[in-house]
């Protein structure tokens, strides 16, 4: 079956009439998307910004009469309320196919490979870390989870206590136990997050005495750790540092990454208070940088 997609170029402000004008008009589904290349980082807690320019993009049957809805369209949205219309088709296809051609194993490094289970492990021999992307975010495709996950296979954290801050589909820390990690804590305030979590380290063998998701506010430390893993935004990143300063050993790594290569020096001048950098890495504008505390 083929569809027809209507496209409404509009500014963030009129987005919602226009969405709800396709809606009208008799889309089976509407969806927002970016109109140019304008992306959103870090919004205010409980905001949804739209893009400065944001694409209204109605999902039709092919067989719609598109004079009407366009008709339609035009009456009931004043002649300044979108830059631009447009239509055209798009062929229906098995989504979940497509979605396996795309997500293949991933090594990173030497030693650390990505497996989706559809697919054939390139390596037995390999550490293999068992996922499929879910709800939570962490599939090692971006930047910063590929960051973190090529300093883990650099340092295979062989028998350190570990905490996983943002932990989302749980790559990292499950990743930490493979490589020879003693235990994790995943820490995350979404709570399909931890339940993601929970299954991908049980479908790597892993128990939730070995990997122990938990909300922010449920961490209760009897000892200090030996690395710290946050993937996450730089302004909770500030918030934490005197926590990770307080959660790790002397001798421990605190991994830094979420951030954007601008952001280091906002990062640092929080950090420097309670940490040194250990090293620097930057891949497509984001930053990893690992930190130790600095003496007491």
């Amino acid at each position: 079956m083929t569809w027809l997609q209507l496209i409404l170029t509009t500014s963030s402000d009129k987005a919602p009439a226009c969405a709800e004008s396709l809606s009208d008009a008799g889309a089976v589904a509407v969806t927002l998307q970016d109109a140019k290349d304008d992306p959103l980082y870090e919004p205010p807690l409980n905001t949804t910004p739209l893009w400065h320019q944001t694409q209204v993009i109605g999902l039709f049957p092919a067989e719609v009469n598109l004079h009407s809805v366009q008709g339609f369209l035009k009456r009931s949205l004043d002649s300044q309320t979108y830059i631009s219309l447009k239509s055209e088709p798009l062929e229906d296809k098995n989504w979940t196919e497509a979605w396996m051609d795309r997500f293949q194993p991933m090594q990173y490094g030497s030693t650390l490979w990505v497996c989706p289970s559809h697919t054939e492990i390139p390596d037995p021999t390999a550490i293999n870390v068992l996922l499929d992307p879910g709800l939570a975010f962490g599939t090692g495709t971006h930047p910063t989870t590929r960051l973190c996950l090529e300093w883990l296979d650099e340092h295979p954290p062989r028998q350190a206590r570990v905490i996983d801050y943002g932990c989302g589909s749980g790559i990292l820390g499950i990743a930490a136990l493979k490589l020879g990690a003693s235990f994790v804590y995943a820490i995350d305030y979404d709570p399909q997050a931890l339940i993601s979590t929970q299954q991908n380290s049980q479908h790597n063998g892993f128990s939730t005495a070995e990997i122990i998701p938990l909300l922010p506010n449920e961490l209760n430390l009897t000892a200090r750790v030996d690395v710290i893993l946050a993937n996450i935004l730089l302004n909770p990143l500030i918030e934490l540092a005197p926590t990770f300063s307080d959660c790790i050993t002397e001798e421990g790594i605190v991994v830094i990454s979420g951030i954007l290569e601008a952001q280091i020096q906002p990062l640092l001048a929080e950090y420097s208070r309670w940490f040194k950098v250990v090293d620097t890495a930057i891949q497509e504008g984001w930053a990893r940088i690992s930190f130790s505390r600095l003496n007491p």
